[in-house]
């Protein structure tokens, strides 16, 4: 599934991968948070932790599960099933523990969708990854990645045809960057708000090392989709934001 994806990607981008995770984090049980800005963006991380000599189980919608072929393919490789809005989805967080408790390697996005920021900067977080990280005392790694947008389009047959057509010939850059492991010290497990707490200071890590990879971009990225919904209600507020009273 690793090399598969490079080739897919190396077909339609041109993959960068910086960052490097420490041998010392790398040989015991991790948890790799990234930023989620499309549909192909599954594929890019893929390739980038094939690149960077790592395979983590993923942590994905019920949906690929359901999925002829690439179903199969996500229970072989022992990728974790999220089922979204369905009364099961708490037995997630026991899934994703029983597989770090022998060491695996898990990969998630805290947002839980696909961004709808207009600036595709990351959203607010879900809790359910802060939770298990509290439990468990897992190292947490951010994972930022840019330029997967434009490779594949939101949605449709159409418009996602289009844009990969394009991307073969044009080849954009996508960047991945593993930063350095969040800081979750001093924040107590049991205290009222601390999952909250926790994915904040995991969202505030990816979108610090998203900054650098899209220093051109600061504000609005170049390429729009225009097929993309946005929306403001689960917009991300800055630690200095949170501060106030």
């Amino acid at each position: 599934m690793l090399m598969l994806a490079r080739i897919v990607v190396g077909a339609v981008a041109r993959l960068r991968v910086s960052g490097e995770v420490p041998a010392g984090v790398r040989a015991g049980a991790v948890m790799f948070a990234a930023n989620h800005i499309g549909p192909f963006d599954p594929v890019v991380i893929t390739a980038a932790c094939g690149k960077a000599r790592l395979a983590p189980r993923l942590m994905a919608t019920g949906g690929l599960f359901r999925a002829p072929v690439v179903g199969g393919v996500m229970r072989a490789a022992g990728h974790i099933r999220i089922n979204r809005r369905q009364a099961d989805v708490a037995a997630a967080v026991d899934d994703v523990a029983a597989a770090l408790a022998i060491g695996s390697h898990v990969l998630g996005y805290p947002e839980g969708r696909i961004t709808l920021d207009p600036g595709m900067w990351p959203e607010r977080g879900k809790t359910g990854m802060a939770r298990v990280a509290l439990r468990t005392g897992v190292t947490v790694v951010p994972v930022a990645q840019w330029g997967a947008h434009e490779v594949a389009a939101w949605g449709g047959f159409g418009p996602t045809l289009r844009t990969v057509c394009r991307s073969l010939l044009r080849r954009p850059v996508v960047r991945v960057h593993f930063g350095a492991p969040v800081d979750l010290s001093g924040i107590d497990p049991g205290a009222p708000g601390a999952a909250q707490q926790a994915t904040d200071r995991i969202i505030d890590a990816i979108t610090a090392e998203l900054r650098p990879l899209r220093a051109a971009e600061p504000r609005l990225p170049r390429y729009v989709d225009p097929v993309r919904p946005l929306s403001t209600q689960r917009r991300h507020r800055p630690p200095a934001e949170r501060s106030r009273p």
